[in-house]
């Protein structure tokens, strides 16, 4: 499934994607020793699940998304929380180099990449990222679980089919997560010269409601295929009726966190 993240799909997003657990950014904290001398930068930042929590453990983080309306609502995510030291800044992986402009001499202390990398020019962003990082600091792939439609329970099956009937195709992206996926990043990580490249996992048990369960699938669903506002909500009707009833909607989640660590200091730290 695809997504032109924008409009009823970013709101979609930003009240539905699952957030990340507390030992997520302690793992993170303790591998690249954060302290709140350090910056940090959110690549493809969404609505700012990464991007926030972080911001309370740093001096300042920065969250990059090529969605005007995703860091509309990441901003007001932070207003909300009176998160002061986040700053949103419209663009794209690809220009990673010229925001190295904008950073001047401050280094980053890390690159976070959540369950966006399957969108960008891996390899090129982990050489461009190099330049922009301290010593001990670097770069974490953080992948937030397996889609919900390609889990293995019989809600989750059902779904599958579900969609795939509403959308005429199979779906079969992984979105990132797969095994296969972080193998290939690993090695575009080594291969860019990052070194103790290791991945770290968090596991937590959750229950949706039937809300979320379908906010969730509205988050990463083509903006053309929702329902418009207007019109009954036939799309929430058929997904309800194909769910197994009497059970609970339940999810075995599995974050990944992918890190390699800069080897060589290229710039001046404050």
């Amino acid at each position: 499934m695809t997504a032109g993240f924008s409009g009823e799909v970013a709101q979609y997003y930003a009240k539905y994607r699952r957030g990340y657990p507390p030992q997520v950014f302690d793992a993170l904290q303790e591998t690249f020793q954060l302290s709140q001398a350090d910056t940090v930068l959110d690549m493809g930042c969404g609505t700012g699940q990464l991007t926030l929590p972080l911001a309370r453990r740093v001096r300042s983080v920065v969250g990059v998304d090529p969605e005007p309306d995703m860091l509309h609502l990441g901003r007001q995510a932070a207003q909300t929380q009176e998160i002061r030291n986040a700053t949103w800044v419209l663009g794209a992986d690809t220009e990673l180099p010229a925001l190295g402009e904008l950073l001047g001499e401050q280094s980053l202390a890390l690159m976070v990449v959540g369950q966006a990398l399957h969108w960008m020019r891996h390899e090129e962003l982990f050489h461009a990222a190099a330049p922009l990082l301290r010593t001990g600091g670097g770069i974490a792939v953080i992948s937030n679980g397996t889609p919900l439609w390609l889990q293995d329970t019989p809600w989750s099956r059902a779904l599958r089919a579900c969609l795939e009937e509403w959308m005429g195709t199979r779906l079969t992206a992984t979105c990132g997560t797969s095994s296969h996926d972080r193998l290939r990043y690993a090695e575009a990580l080594r291969s860019a010269g990052y070194g103790g490249v290791r991945e770290m996992a968090v596991e937590y048990r959750d229950e949706l409601t039937f809300d979320q369960l379908y906010g969730g699938v509205c988050s990463a669903m083509p903006a053309e295929r929702l329902p418009a506002p207007d019109e009954p909500d036939i799309l929430a009707e058929r997904i309800l009726q194909a769910l197994p009833t009497g059970e609970p909607f339940t999810e075995e989640v599995r974050v990944t966190i992918l890190v390699g660590q800069a080897q060589t200091e290229h710039r001046n730290t404050p």
